[in-house]
């Protein structure tokens, strides 16, 4: 899914590679050692591995096995649940996990912010209701499709030449999603998922060794800050209060109790009158009495009292 669920992150879909008769027979699983699985990944993520994802735990979980050399999944549980494996327990959760994005994805959100959103903090703005400080928080930001479709718009609609100060931060659980993030480097058939207006703004085409890519320039690159950070944990985020949150197709991923946990802590980050937006299969209004809708997936403070 984006993503990190806690970490902004959805399960992976199982694929011939997961098939359980594709695997030596050291890597089956037994009900009893698929349950330490599950608690010990839902107390790292908040994640629920049901029980018809066996074939694709020890599916994704293989090559990780061999890479250590280790021959059964019981073995490896002994040292991914070690105390000091944090490091080891990350890449378990990254090779259970998959990240879907793409830039503008759901561009109605998009349409609101330009159409809703945007003009509020331009006259706020001008009558000196507000700074012209703008803070973003993309909560599992994946491979950074999200959070660069952010700096592109912002850009466009808020110049720094007119002193506007626009920081992004982006955040997954996974360091691997992350790096790939920051490196900005996307195919060029990506380029479809971006008005031409933006795609010649602020995209480099690759040459040479890098044809058949694309980069994001350095200037959007700079507005956005990548960073590790598990949803699922309280987070003191000094970069707030954030005047928008993405949290898309994050939530769904969660039992009742993490979400609400989650939902509790983007409320806490959010600014008085800040939008939250969250995935098209996800709603809030049992979740949590602070918030309030203005659209479906589209969320503000229940304290709120703009024109929004």
């Amino acid at each position: 899914m984006t993503a990190g669920a806690a970490a902004g992150k959805k399960l992976a879909a199982s694929s011939p590679v997961d098939a359980m008769s594709d695997l030596p027979p050291q890597l089956s699983v037994s009900p009893a050692l698929f349950q330490k699985f599950q608690k010990l990944i839902y107390s790292e993520t908040g994640i629920w591995l049901g029980s018809a994802k066996t074939a694709l735990l020890c599916g994704r979980l293989f090559r990780r096995l061999r890479e250590l050399e280790i021959s059964s999944l019981e073995g490896y549980y002994e040292r991914v649940a070690g105390t000091d494996q944090h490091e080891e327990r990350a890449r378990m959760i990254d090779a259970i996990t998959t990240n879907e994005t793409r830039f503008f994805r759901e561009p109605r959100q998009f349409e609101f912010m330009t159409r809703e959103v945007f003009p509020r903090w331009q006259q706020d703005a001008e009558r000196r209701l507000r700074s012209k400080r703008l803070r973003i928080w993309s909560a599992g930001c994946a491979s950074g499709e999200e959070p660069y479709t952010l700096a592109m718009l912002l850009a466009t609609h808020f110049p720094a030449a007119e002193g506007w100060d626009i920081r992004i931060l982006a955040t997954d659980i996974s360091n691997r999603v992350l790096a790939k993030a920051r490196e900005g480097v996307y195919p060029i058939a990506k380029s479809t998922e971006l008005p031409k207006d933006l795609l010649h703004g602020f995209m480099l085409r690759g040459i040479s060794e890098r044809q058949g890519e694309m980069k994001v320039k350095i200037e959007i690159q700079q507005m956005v800050e990548f960073r590790r950070l598990n949803l699922n944990q309280e987070s003191d985020l000094g970069e707030g209060p954030f005047d928008a949150i993405f949290c898309r197709n994050v939530l769904i991923y969660f039992d009742l109790d993490s979400k609400r946990r989650v939902v509790e802590n983007l409320v806490r980050h959010l600014a008085p009158n800040g939008v939250l937006f969250v995935g098209h299969a996800e709603n809030l209004n049992s979740v949590s009495s602070e918030l309030r809708s203005l659209e479906p997936t589209i969320y503000t403070k229940t304290r709120n009292e703009s024109n929004l």
